[in-house]
Formats: structure tokens, C-alpha cells, sequence
């Protein structure tokens, strides 16, 4: 008898694990969904106007084209990873984490024509020069290696479960707009929103590593 509830035990712990792997290898390639995402006209008028309206701080004012031009000379995609990671006065994203990155994009394209962008849900590029180890290693684990104020722990297969159920993506949309006692990115506003994902997907991976 108590053979066979070790056993089915086991079994169950094995299919879940199954379930994970298969979550993880199903989301793992896909991005993030743009649905929910604001236009560049939006993103601008609430952040980027405070500084981009008067030049604040040496920032490109809205409407002046030769300053636009000058610094999209080497293209919108380099452009908008400096706008994301900060540059010089600006801080990363703007100074607002939650913003994602095609956000970023879309405002910056809108202020790079002077506001004459059609929005699009073209996808941009998210730039990574972090792995999600490092980052983990460098932040998450500073909470998730302990489960403080309620994080999952790392490896802890039962915590991170229910907040698997629809797949990494959402999961990652939490990460990087804050939840509970989580801050935007982690309180890490120059990591992309192609370094929270490979973050997360590190996390979730100690799952199956506990198990070896």
C-alpha cells in the first residue's frame, strides 16, 4: 500500500513537471502580445512632452527636425535602445519601467516624424545584452532565492505552478509592470523587455534543475 501511493505520488510529480516543460516549450519563441500596448501619441503625451516639449535637459524637442535627424542618422532601432536602456539626461524607458518596449518604439517614432507616425503593431526588436542568469543572479535572486514578501522561491515547483497556468507570457507582463511587492522590472528600468522574459524562463527552468 505504501509502495503504491510513493508511487503515485511520483507520478504526479512527474506529470507535472511534464506540464511545465511543455508551458516553457510552447511560449518559449513566442513574444510578447501587443494588444493591450499604447500608441506612440499616447506614451508621448503622457511621459516624453515633460522634457521633449521645452528641450528640457538637452532633450530633442518635438517638432524641431534637424535635431531628430541628426540623432536617427543611424537608425529608429538604435535610436529607441538608448531610449530604453536611458542615454545621457534621460532615464531608462523615460523614467517609467511599466512602459514596454514597443511602447518605447512608438513613441519615438512619433517624435522622430514630428508626429506624423501611423502607429503600427509591427513588432520591434527588444534588445538583450543580459542573460537571464545574470540578471537573476545580479536581482531576482535577492527575493526568489528566499521567497521574500511572498516571491516564489526558486526551484519551488508548487509556487511557481498556479502562476504558470497561462503560460510565461502573462507572467512576464507582471514582472514588468510591478505586482505586489514587486517593482516595474524588478526596480531595474534599463532591462528590456527581451531581458525580464529570459529572466523568468531562467526561474522557471530551476524547476526542472531541482528535480536532477
Amino acid at each position: 500500500m505504501g509502495n503504491n501511493i510513493g508511487g503515485l505520488a511520483i507520478m504526479r510529480k512527474a506529470t507535472t513537471y511534464k506540464a511545465l516543460a511543455l508551458i516553457l516549450a510552447v511560449t518559449g519563441s513566442v513574444g510578447l502580445t501587443q494588444a493591450a500596448e499604447r500608441t506612440g501619441k499616447e506614451v508621448v503625451d503622457a511621459v516624453c512632452i515633460s522634457c521633449h516639449a521645452s528641450g528640457k535637459d538637452g532633450a530633442p524637442k518635438i517638432g524641431d527636425q534637424a535635431a531628430w535627424s541628426q540623432r536617427a542618422s543611424k537608425g529608429l532601432a538604435t535610436l529607441t535602445q538608448n531610449a530604453i536602456t536611458g542615454v545621457r539626461n534621460m532615464p531608462a524607458h523615460g523614467g517609467q519601467a511599466n512602459l514596454s518596449d514597443i511602447e518605447m518604439s512608438r513613441a519615438v517614432a512619433y517624435m522622430v516624424s514630428g508626429g506624423h507616425a501611423v502607429d503600427t503593431n509591427k513588432a520591434y526588436a527588444s534588445p538583450q545584452s543580459r542573460s537571464g542568469e545574470e540578471i537573476v543572479k545580479a536581482r531576482c535572486q535577492d527575493c526568489h532565492a528566499t521567497g521574500k514578501n511572498g516571491s516564489p522561491k526558486l526551484g519551488d515547483v508548487d509556487a511557481w505552478k498556479p502562476r504558470l497556468k497561462n503560460g510565461v507570457d502573462p507572467l512576464v507582463k507582471s514582472a514588468i509592470n510591478g505586482h505586489n511587492s514587486m517593482p516595474a522590472r524588478g526596480g531595474m528600468a534599463d532591462l528590456s523587455d527581451a531581458e525580464m522574459k529570459s529572466s523568468v524562463v531562467f526561474m522557471v527552468n530551476q524547476i526542472a534543475q531541482t528535480k536532477k
